[in-house]
C-alpha cells in the first residue's frame, strides 16, 4: 500500500510543475529547430517544383533530420553543409533537453506527490472502513485483527517509521505532522467510515482527536482508551461512544484468573 502525506509533497508538486515547464521549453526548441531547418531547406532548394511540393519535401527532410532517420545522399554540397550544421544544433538541443528533464521526477518528494494523487483517487471511493489512529503495539494489534476480520483499515500516524510499517502490513495510511493532524482526519473520509479507534498513549492527543472526529461526523462510533474515570467522562463528553480503561480490564482479567486458581485449589 501507499502512504498519503499531508505536508511533504508540496515540493513534489513544485518539481512536477517545473518539469512540465522545462518540457514545454524543450518542445518549443525542437519546434523552432524544425521551422528553421524547413526554412533553410526551402531557401536552398533550387528545383522548379511547385511551392507546396517543395514545402512538403523540406518539412519531411527536417523531420528526418531531427530523428536521424533520413537519407540525404541526393543533396548538393550546400544542402549537406546546412544539414551538418542543423544536425549539430539538433544534438545540442537534445542534450540540453535531456540534461534539463532527467532526474527531476525521481526525487522522494515527487514520488510522494505521485503517491498522493493515487491515494486521492482511492479516497474518492473509500467507505465503510475503520480508521485507526496510532500504530504502536495497540494500534498494530487492532489493525491486524480488523484486517483479518475482512475490514478495510485506514491508519493515521504522525511518525514516518510507523507509517512505513502500516503500509507494509497492507493498510491504507495517512502520515501527518502532529500540528496539522486535523488535516489527516479531514482526509480520512470520516463521513463514510464505519468507526474510529484511537490507540495513542497520549491522553490529551486522544481527547483532541475524539473531539475533532466527532465534530466531523457526529454519528461515527469512536472507541478510545481512558486512564481513569475522569478521563472517561471527558472522552464521552467529547464524543466517544466507547471508552476502555486499561487498568480496569487488566484488574478484571487478573481477578478472573485468581478466581479460577482459587476454585481449583478448594
Amino acid at each position: 500500500m501507499w502512504i498519503y502525506r499531508i505536508d511533504e509533497p508540496r515540493l513534489g508538486a513544485v518539481r512536477v510543475r517545473e518539469w512540465r515547464r522545462r518540457a514545454r521549453h524543450a518542445i518549443g526548441l525542437l519546434v523552432l529547430l524544425l521551422v528553421l531547418a524547413t526554412t533553410g531547406l526551402m531557401v536552398l532548394d533550387q528545383s522548379k517544383a511547385p511551392f507546396g511540393s517543395r514545402l512538403f519535401t523540406a518539412v519531411w527532410d527536417a523531420v528526418n533530420l531531427t530523428t536521424t532517420l533520413g537519407d540525404f545522399s541526393d543533396f548538393d554540397v550546400r544542402q549537406k553543409q546546412f544539414m551538418l550544421a542543423a544536425m549539430f544544433v539538433t544534438m545540442l538541443v537534445a542534450a540540453f533537453a535531456i540534461s534539463r528533464l532527467t532526474g527531476i521526477l525521481s526525487g522522494d518528494d515527487v514520488v510522494a506527490y505521485r503517491e498522493n494523487r493515487t491515494m486521492e483517487r482511492k479516497f474518492e471511493t473509500l467507505s465503510n472502513h475503520v480508521v485507526v489512529v496510532g500504530y504502536r503495539s495497540l494500534g498494530q494489534s487492532i489493525a491486524e485483527k480488523l484486517r483479518r476480520a475482512g475490514e478495510t483499515v485506514l491508519v493515521l500516524v504522525a511518525d514516518k517509521d510507523m507509517a512505513d510499517r502500516a503500509a507494509e502490513s497492507g493498510h491504507l495510511v495517512i502520515l501527518s505532522a502532529p500540528e496539522v493532524f486535523d488535516d489527516a482526519l479531514r482526509h480520512a473520509q470520516l463521513q463514510n467510515a464505519k468507526a474510529l479507534v484511537v490507540t495513542t498513549p497520549n491522553g490529551d492527543a486522544n481527547l483532541a482527536v475524539t473531539l475533532l472526529a466527532h465534530a466531523l461526523n457526529r454519528s461515527l462510533p469512536i472507541i478510545a482508551p481512558g486512564e481513569n474515570s475522569l478521563r472517561k467522562t471527558l472522552l464521552e463528553n467529547a464524543g466517544a461512544t466507547g471508552v476502555v480503561i486499561g487498568d480496569e480490564l487488566l484488574a478484571d482479567a487478573m481477578m478472573e484468573r485468581l478466581a479460577v486458581r482459587t476454585e481449583a485449589t478448594s
